[in-house]
């Protein structure tokens, strides 16, 4: 099922052929294209400027603002500072030890290749998901938020690591996009973040595992997206909502999984600590991943530049060395006390 509320929902064929431009797999002519949505948050953005960095934080991630206030009220706070990144302590979510099912059942594909049918999708993809099993997690604490621009700029300027995002054009700092997600970063440059945020803080920060990441966005209903079973456009930031950049961090608040985890189903796709292998008893699926990049990290996520079937919890992809894969990460804590405090 699907809500619209956006202005981009092309038809594309299937299996969809991946030898042609970015701009073709994203379903628009090679023509520029722009929404009112981007000219309503240039707009909203200039009016805000004024505002307090107190009001700014009210507004972001207010249930009662438009999409386009709290996004517009996001750019803004992040020029001016924002107050919810801490790049030594990032705000985390408890999640209790629990026996809990990832993946989806074989029985399942069928519905899931017509319910987003139209979007290019190869059986394979999805059989990839196959089948749930049980899973027996540890508690652990999970990344309210992706790790943002700003985070990772400490991480560079601490440690001189020489690869540098490939979205930060020409490698120039984004200023103005201080808490969006970083993106274009490689796994390796992952795991250094997550070692170098351990090291200067003693505390036991990694990326999630496949199953880590899937509870925190599922909850034990096993939703098909954070905020339940039906698609809304207007709940996370993939290609539907036709912005075509990353947000602000933490601005889709409809779209908070049962955790209080935001930016899970949109935004940047999102690296998790396991290389790709069949579940249990599942299909070894050898897709274009395989084939042309052989052995890789797993990722999980939608993203700006990719549509609705990527947001599904359940969905297992990873980095093709092209643009339109936009991948960024959050971070788990493991080991934790857990009499301490919450960030």
């Amino acid at each position: 099922m699907t809500n619209k509320k956006a202005g981009h929902w092309p038809t594309l064929p299937s299996p969809l052929p991946k030898n042609v431009p970015d701009r073709e797999l994203m379903g628009y002519p090679q023509a520029y294209v722009e929404y009112e949505l981007i000219r309503q948050i240039a707009d909203a953005t200039g009016q805000l400027m004024s505002l307090s960095i107190d009001h700014l934080l009210r507004m972001v991630e207010a249930p009662g603002e438009t999409l386009v206030r709290r996004i517009a009220a996001g750019d803004v706070l992040g020029c001016k500072g924002d107050p919810r990144i801490d790049v030594f302590n990032p705000v985390m979510r408890d999640i209790a030890p629990a026996q809990v099912e990832i993946g989806l059942a074989p029985q399942c594909v069928d519905a899931v290749m017509s319910a987003f049918a139209g979007l290019g999708l190869d059986r394979s993809w999805i059989e990839k998901e196959t089948p749930n099993h049980r899973v027996s997690l540890a508690s652990y604490r999970i990344g309210r938020y992706p790790v943002t621009n700003s985070e990772y700029r400490a991480f560079l300027l601490d440690t001189g690591y020489p690869f540098l995002p490939t979205s930060w054009a020409f490698g120039r700092y984004p200023q103005h996009q201080a808490n969006h997600p970083v993106y274009s970063v490689s796994d390796v440059d992952a795991d250094a973040y997550a070692q170098w945020l351990s090291r200067r803080t003693g505390r036991a920060f990694a990326l999630p595992s496949e199953s880590q990441w899937e509870y925190a966005a599922a909850g034990p209903q096993g939703r098909q997206f954070p905020w339940g079973e039906t698609f809304n456009a207007a709940y996370a930031n993939t290609l539907e909502l036709g912005l075509l950049t990353t947000t602000p961090v933490g601005v889709f608040v409809e779209g908070a999984s049962m955790f209080g985890v935001l930016d899970m189903a949109g935004n940047v796709e999102e690296y998790v600590a396991d290389d790709y292998r069949a579940y249990p008893g599942g299909p070894e699926i050898k897709d274009d991943l395989v084939l042309d990049v052989g052995q890789h990290r797993i990722a999980r996520g939608g993203s700006f530049t990719r549509f609705r079937d990527l947001a599904r919890n359940q969905r297992r992809h990873g980095r093709y060395p092209r643009p339109i894969y936009v991948m960024g990460f959050r971070l788990v804590e493991n080991h934790f006390d857990q009499n301490a405090s919450l960030a």
